[in-house]
């Protein structure tokens, strides 16, 4: 007990106090989203995902996927073929569960193998489920082993459904057996997304995808949540526990808070206070320790800062309520809510613009006709309105065009008035 108390008694002490808009600027560079751009390239490419972790994966195409805006954002235009290499040839990223279905990196493999070994592991509901239906339905999971083994890669629809019993939901996966049975599969690891033909995903064995540098250890689930715990800092700059816990492999973090201690004793993590208007905010957030140089450099005042637009899905904004402590922006996906019932739009862009969140556009890209819509766009209360800030508005969405192949951009009349110069 009294080793305890000296031990908070000198972390107290010790603790260093940072402003909000130093927390900020640390999570956006964290983020690849300030200073000197990356390469339009494949290292490019491979150093963002390595500092973010992972890139969601979302079928909504109305401007472009998300695992290609999230990219745009911090690189510019650049090739999505350098991606494709990245993940069918050089097999140096593959698609798996992170906080969502995702690109991972392969040098993280030991990382997402423990939800591999142990899937579908748990008392609840719905493991329960998967694991009745998975043993009720061995034969269609031998048949799909079997076909991929002697056929190699294969789509879903190539399969014969041999189900005993059909998957029923309440959704879009009711009935569809082989789709389910796939997907359990690729939970578990045996099987993975070889490529992709029209959309659909061609599946393969997992030791026939995977290359042959591939680390397979099997960490203990210790060992584990030390690395993803300290892959989810980063990559956020500074945190609290249950921020790091809802990031990068979301939910999969048992232990957590003595790992953090751990982690602390051992000088790789540092504990920081954040102080808004000379009040302290609560709880205990911190720093990885490589990360104590940069925060070193940005309050000394070296801070590149950039204009761009960021998907509904991005890393950056992933988690709605840390959004609005740290930028004081309410964002809230409205895909599924009824037309009528939008506030803002469809698949709306927030603008971010050097350390804050100044506003969002509502964007469609028709590829036929080569026509980038922006279908409103919307100011925060303290936007900016100078001329140099609406410049790097009009300049990120013009970038936004030319990546997604746009002849032209179209402004409907919902623009900011201050804005109107710049944006027509």
């Amino acid at each position: 007990m009294i080793k305890d108390f000296d031990r908070a008694t000198a972390l107290t002490n010790s603790i260093r106090t940072i402003s909000l808009t130093l927390a900020r600027r640390l999570f956006i560079m964290r983020q690849r989203l300030a200073g000197p751009r990356p390469a339009a390239n494949s290292e490019g490419i491979m150093h963002v995902v390595r500092d973010l972790g992972c890139l969601q994966l979302d079928p909504t195409s109305i401007v472009a996927r998300n695992h290609l805006l999230v990219l745009w954002s911090r690189l510019g235009p650049y090739d999505p073929t350098h991606l494709d290499k990245l993940l069918w040839e050089e097999r140096q990223l593959f698609e798996y569960w992170a906080h969502a279905a995702s690109i991972v990196l392969t040098e993280d493999y030991p990382v997402h193998q423990l939800r591999m070994r142990h899937y579908p592991a748990g008392d609840s509901t719905w493991t329960e489920r998967v694991r009745t239906w998975m043993d009720e339905n061995k034969s269609l999971r031998d048949s799909i082993l079997k076909e991929l083994r002697h056929q190699g890669p294969m789509l879903a629809k190539e399969f014969d459904d041999n189900a005993v019993r059909s998957w029923q939901s309440s959704g879009w996966t009711s009935g569809r057996n082989v789709d389910r049975m796939l997907a359990f599969l690729w939970s578990q690891g045996k099987v993975m997304v070889a490529g992709r033909q029209g959309g659909q995903k061609l599946w393969d064995l997992s030791e026939r995808c995977l290359p042959k540098w591939t680390p397979l250890e099997d960490l203990s689930e210790r060992d584990v949540v030390h690395r993803a715990a300290q892959k989810s800092l980063r990559a956020l700059g500074v945190a609290r526990a249950k921020d790091i816990e809802l990031h990068y492999t979301s939910g999969r973090y048992p232990g957590l808070a003595s790992v953090l201690n751990e982690l602390e004793d051992e000088g790789r993590i540092v504990r920081v206070q954040i102080a808004e208007d000379k009040q302290l905010w609560p709880g205990d957030w911190y720093i990885h320790a490589e990360d104590v140089p940069l925060l070193e450099r940005l309050d000394a005042g070296e801070w590149e800062p950039r204009t761009t637009l960021l998907s509904p899905f991005d890393n950056l904004i992933s988690e709605r309520p840390r959004t609005e402590l740290l930028f004081n922006f309410r964002f809230r996906l409205e895909i599924y809510v009824p037309k009528a019932k939008r506030q803002y739009g469809y698949f709306v862009m927030p603008i971010l613009h050097g350390d804050r969140l100044i506003g969002r556009i509502d964007p469609q890209m028709d590829r036929k006709q080569k026509r980038l819509t922006i279908n409103a766009v919307y100011a925060e209360p303290n936007a900016p309105m100078a001329k140099q800030a609406v410049q790097a508005i009009a300049g990120a969405i013009e970038e936004l065009g030319q990546f997604l192949g746009a002849d032209e951009i179209a402004y409907t009349r919902r623009v900011p008035a201050k804005w109107k110069s710049a944006l027509r």
